[in-house]
């Protein structure tokens, strides 16, 4: 693929100076590869996320106004280093606690939990929540190995706005566990995307076939089915998530009567055209089914450079989720009025 970089060896650090220059004065870079607000009040429970940069506008672009306070960013599909955590938990922390909030990736959980080591020597108090909604990857019984997909736009406004209210590290965490548990998603893969210091796909799919439940970087799905159209995928990817809703213990099945936020993500290449055609025909199913969707988020926002897949993801409200969404929030990523 044809891509308009420099060094390929240095799109991480030019990326993120670029996103520094997007938020017009809002936020700075700190350290090695980290990004901040300016105006972080004194004992705010500071929320700081992070990841792989290659999967623009996450993680790094959810900073900002009831938003994220920071993110650590990490190379091209690659978890940011223990040192990029500490860089950032030492620059958000404003004597309050600091809450990790992230994917639930290995090397992201190995290099975060060493970060963490680190700014607790320093005096830092610090939690983590994983972000674990992909019900493609593991049963109900054993989310806990769940990836993080799509449905971390909406964790991360939640927990944001959550943030700005909570009393303590404790609290703040308590209600990012509740966001995470309410939000579920599914994803699908066409094409794989590309990493831009090789021009090398990220994974190989027949192109008849659609990865069902693929990952954002192409890990394994449950299955690969024909090519279809959007009506016939649509509901597919609907049950998935309202099967693991009705299969787990820890939460009741949607019912007629809830209401969601719904998001369908573009996993880079697929146009809005196709998300919109998906769109109309989940919110019928929805419909049918008595689910309120309480607020519509659509667009490329967790991709995978130039990959073509389409993801679902929907968070049940509740009033104190809802206390949590309804507020405006603005960043490079989500801008919410």
């Amino acid at each position: 693929m044809k891509k308009l970089i420099n060094d390929p060896l240095k799109v991480a650090d030019e990326l993120l100076e670029g996103l520094v220059e997007a938020y017009d004065g809002q936020c700075s870079k700190v350290g090695t590869r980290s990004i901040i607000k300016n105006d972080i009040p004194d004992g705010k429970v500071a929320l700081l996320v992070g990841g792989g940069a290659g999967h623009e506008p996450i993680y790094h672009g959810l900073v900002g106004t009831n938003m994220a306070d920071g993110a650590a960013c990490g190379d091209i599909f690659a978890a940011p280093s223990p040192d990029i955590v500490l860089d950032a938990a030492q620059a958000v922390n404003r004597d309050n606690g600091v809450l990790f909030l992230y994917g639930n990736y290995a090397g992201d959980v190995l290099n975060f939990d060493i970060g963490s080591e680190l700014a607790s020597e320093e005096g830092i108090n610090v939690r983590t929540v994983l972000i674990n909604d992909d019900v493609c990857s593991a049963t109900p019984a054993e989310k806990e190995k769940r990836r993080g997909i799509a449905g971390l736009v909406p964790i991360v406004k939640m927990a944001g706005a959550a943030s700005q209210k909570a009393g303590s590290l404790d609290e703040l965490a308590r209600a990012a566990e509740k966001i995470v548990l309410n939000t579920r998603s599914v994803g699908v893969s066409m094409s794989p995307g590309s990493i831009p210091a090789t021009g090398k796909p990220t994974f190989e799919i027949d192109e008849g076939l659609i990865g069902l439940g693929m990952g954002i970087h192409g890990e394994q799905g449950i299955s690969e089915i024909p090519m279809t159209t959007a009506d016939e995928l649509t509901p597919k990817m609907l049950d998935l998530i309202f099967n693991d809703f009705e299969s787990d213990a820890d939460v009741a099945a949607l019912a007629e009567g809830d209401e969601v936020v719904f998001l369908v993500n573009s996993l880079g290449a697929t146009t809005m055209m196709e998300c919109l055609i998906c769109l109309r025909k989940a919110k019928e199913i929805l419909s049918e089914r008595g689910i309120k969707v309480h607020e519509t988020m659509i667009g490329p926002l967790v991709t995978c450079q130039e990959m073509s897949g389409i993801s679902f993801s929907i968070t049940r409200l509740d009033s104190e989720l809802k206390g949590y969404w309804d507020p405006p929030c603005q960043s490079v990523c989500y801008t919410k009025l």
